[in-house]
């Protein structure tokens, strides 16, 4: 089965859990009921709450709707028609969008539940499933009896439309599967997820917290965590470096005019943080940093000669999320991007663009990441989301196609998922256990530097307009170590872990040597604490490894007189035996970050 027979197969799925929620519920009101990745979700409306047992029951029903084959059956309406038919069935949300399709000829659900057309005199197509109906574009598969296996998950709450000046629906979820064997096998990944959670692993390595009186969606780092964070940045600067990137800083706030010209306020003003000073001017929370650096690269005259300018910079940016959609460090309100924007002439994007590509695949190697490309488009009939014409889109992402050729990569391609003014190159990194991640992205834009006027003066003495590579290598930091800690269960690698090495002292007769020790390898640059409580050895070695420390190292008379250290290494049951003389050069060898040389790009 295709991923998008899988995808179609889910959304049938979703169709017979509004069919089994309606028979049991018939004063229930209807939202939408789209496929997601690994199953589906369906909103409704009901003044009671939808509880665990009730999961069990609607399971069952939808069982029975399964076994019965009832067929998928497609009708097509005017758009009149299908307004009165939901209004004589009572499903308010279905006529609400209805009528916004009618009066506007789009609606912003409308990709989960309707074609986007351009009038009033426009059809709508309905399905119906025995006695069901629902609104929807399809297509289905043939028959209830072609969906696989599938189970009820969670029911959360989300606003109508994603909006919460709207009722608040509750979000049925559910996984399906095309086999048996595909779902027990997607069952073993949800249970070792849950061991990995990130939300447990952080808590318990004591890397990052949550303060109700901070707020949701603002995480708090620890000196551990932040550790963590500041190692895996340096990495990422080490390796920008050497293709000539610079620093930048800019502020966290930002003139409105700013988002306008950018095109970002248009867009976007719903998510962004806005603040009014007294004298009038309204001001937002940066949700993104590409318009602040075109303003340095508009601080001065450009030759061709000043190009490439390469600007970095590591900085918050802050989004105004719903507290329902929040998660953990995956979805955050303020959110930390090594961020770097590349201004350049058009002779040099690839160039630019292939380095950045160098920089992303060194960065994930260490990790033992896969990487796979996406070549991020546009949608052709949806022109109106994007910032350009339909010529210069097409044109430029023939152009990625023929960079995917000559880098010799397989991808595929995402309709409809570039950025408003550019398409994107994105990188989907697998994890340890098989999931799939976004992760880095390099994103190609004409329109942001034409919309701001960004020039440069070419070898003729003329005006020339520039191209702006936007580019990131972890995305957000949060996100990244969200899905760094359940790829590897919190094991660091030892140049990247908070604590590196912990010294465990047989008794207090040898806590002296080991804080003299422990002195000597911080002077060395080592991340290293000493365990000199009471508790016996075992149980020292035992919470270390509790704890995911790399090296447990026993401090008793052997090791006091000189003898060699016997180091237990998390995840090994051999121990690494190193002479005293040379712990600390053997453990520095190991403890500097990835050395990578780059290739020249021509």
């Amino acid at each position: 089965m295709t991923q998008d027979s899988l995808s179609l197969m889910r959304h049938s799925t979703a169709h017979v859990l509004a069919a089994a929620v309606s028979k049991l519920y018939p004063h229930v009101k209807l939202g939408v009921g789209p496929a997601v990745e690994d199953g589906f979700y369906y909103d409704i409306f009901l003044p009671e709450t939808i509880t665990e047992t009730d999961l069990s029951r609607i399971e069952q029903e939808m069982h029975g709707i399964i076994e019965a084959k009832v067929p998928f059956v497609r009708q097509e309406m005017s758009l009149e028609e299908a307004i009165r038919f939901f209004k004589d069935h009572k499903q308010d949300f279905k006529v609400e969008l209805l009528n916004d399709l009618a009066q506007k000829g789009t609606t912003k659900a409308g990709a989960e539940v309707l074609e986007d057309v351009g009038d009033a005199s426009a059809q709508a197509s309905v399905y119906f499933t025995g006695d069901f109906v629902d609104l929807c574009r399809g297509p289905h598969v043939e028959d209830t009896g072609k969906i696989g296996a599938f189970k009820l998950t969670k029911v959360s709450g989300a606003y109508w439309r994603g909006n919460e000046k709207n009722p608040q629906m509750q979000r049925i979820y559910g996984v399906a599967f095309e086999t048996q064997e595909a779902f027990d096998q997607h069952l073993v990944m949800v249970e070792e997820a849950k061991k990995r959670d990130h939300r447990k692993l952080g808590k318990e390595l004591d890397l990052f917290h949550f303060s109700e009186l901070v707020g949701p969606g603002l995480p708090l780092w620890t000196p551990r965590g932040t550790t963590v964070r500041n190692t895996l940045d340096e990495f990422v600067w080490r390796l920008r470096k050497q293709y000539g990137y610079e620093k930048v800083t800019i502020p966290h706030i930002t003139k409105k005019d700013l988002y306008v010209t950018s095109g970002h306020w248009e867009k976007y003003k719903d998510d962004l943080f806005k603040i009014t000073t007294r004298e009038g001017h309204e001001f937002a929370m940066k949700p993104m940093n590409c318009p602040h650096h075109t303003q340095i690269y508009a601080s001065s005259r450009r030759s061709y000669r000043d190009l490439p300018q390469r600007y970095a910079e590591t900085t918050m940016v802050y989004r105004d999320e719903q507290t329902g959609e929040l998660q953990g460090l995956t979805r955050v309100r303020c959110i930390t991007q090594d961020d770097a924007h590349v201004f350049c002439r058009e002779s040099q994007v690839k160039t630019e663009a292939f380095k950045i590509w160098n920089i992303i695949e060194a960065f994930y190697k260490p990790f033992g990441f896969a990487l796979k490309v996406r070549l991020s488009t546009h949608d052709p009939d949806n022109m109106k989301a994007y910032l350009g014409t339909l010529e210069e889109w097409d044109h430029m992402v023939e152009i990625l196609r023929g960079w995917m050729k000559e880098r010799g990569v397989e991808y595929f391609e995402g309709k409809g998922e570039a950025a408003f003014y550019g398409p994107k190159i994105d990188f989907i990194a697998k994890d340890s256990i098989g999931r799939d991640w976004q992760v880095a992205t390099i994103q190609v834009d004409h329109n942001m530097p034409g919309r701001f006027g960004l020039i440069c003066v070419n070898e003729a003495g003329e005006e020339e307009s520039v191209v702006m590579i936007h580019a990131a290598i972890m995305g957000a930091i949060e996100r990244f170590v969200a899905v760094l800690i359940e790829h590897c269960g919190g094991s660091f690698p030892f140049w990247l872990a908070p604590e590196q090495i912990r010294l465990a002292t047989v008794s207090d007769e040898f806590v002296d040597f080991a804080r003299t020790l422990k002195g000597q390898l911080k002077e060395k640059g080592l991340r290293v604490s000493l365990d000199d409580s009471s508790e016996k050895v075992g149980r020292k070695i035992r919470q270390a490894a509790i704890e995911k420390v790399p090296w447990t190292v026993v401090i008793g008379a052997k090791e006091r007189e000189g003898g060699d250290f016997q180091v237990n290494v998390f995840g090994q049951e051999e121990r690494l035996v190193i002479a005293q003389k040379d712990f600390a050069s053997q453990a520095q060898s190991v403890s500097d970050l990835p050395v990578v040389v780059l290739p020249e790009v021509v």
